[in-house]
């Protein structure tokens, strides 16, 4: 959970192989360490806050542990990044009313089947807005890989500037969110409402890609959705 103060800003790892590869001859300079905005963090996981030591340790004095309710209360918004699994045990009533960035996957081998989003029922953002009726949610950072988002950053308007797309009903939720994509030093591709964020998908066009906003967009158009009956 995050807590508004700027400093530099880390997420933790998620599933998901970096499988592009459209570089140009040469690699924009990623933007310097100190023009990296960022916040307070409040990390949490569900074994407890002193498995979190040593990830504190290294993100330094404006990062600390807590439960997963003490997180969820501390922050401004939240960040979640679980498996679907797992998604049961988010605290509901302390993030009603409060924006939620689902940064999550689907992963049948790894999370079994969920028929609601097999059959387009739910999109994998909207099953976690059914259980956050209060919240607003908006899916961003899950096609890019975590280390890439420290990595991959640059300043606005550098040529083929990384993009990353945010899907979500809450127009003030998706304007936080993209806001935090340029802080971090990407652009923002707004693809529309949680409906759309399968686009973003695991295996899709724009799954785990190095693309400008262009690119972006022209790969959410090219996105097929594959339900069963």
């Amino acid at each position: 959970m995050i807590e508004k103060r700027r400093v530099r800003e880390r997420k933790e790892g998620r599933d998901g192989n970096d499988r592009d590869h459209r570089r140009g001859s040469h690699r924009p300079q990623p933007l310097p360490r100190d023009d990296r905005a960022g916040y307070d963090v409040v990390l949490s996981n569900e074994h407890g806050p002193d498995t979190l030591a040593d990830l504190v340790a290294e993100l330094g004095a404006h990062a600390r542990a807590a439960t997963p309710a003490q997180a969820a209360a501390a922050g401004d918004f939240a960040v979640v990044a679980i498996p679907l699994g797992g998604t049961a045990r988010v605290p509901v009533e302390p993030l009603a009313g409060k924006v939620v960035i689902d940064t999550c996957n689907y992963f049948p081998q790894r999370d079994g089947s969920y028929p609601e989003i097999d059959s387009g029922e739910l999109t994998v953002a909207g099953y976690l807005q059914a259980h956050l009726p209060r919240s607003h949610v908006v899916r961003a950072f899950n096609h890019i890989d975590a280390a890439q988002i420290v990595s991959d950053g640059t300043p606005a308007g550098t040529l083929d500037r990384r993009a990353l797309a945010l899907a979500g009903d809450d127009a003030g939720a998706k304007r936080l969110v993209a806001e935090l994509y340029g802080e971090l030093g990407f652009d923002a591709v707004d693809i529309g409402g949680l409906d759309e964020s399968w686009r973003l998908d695991v295996d899709q066009p724009a799954f785990v890609v190095r693309q400008n906003a262009e690119q972006m967009r022209e790969n959410v158009a090219r996105a097929e959705r594959h339900l069963s009956r």
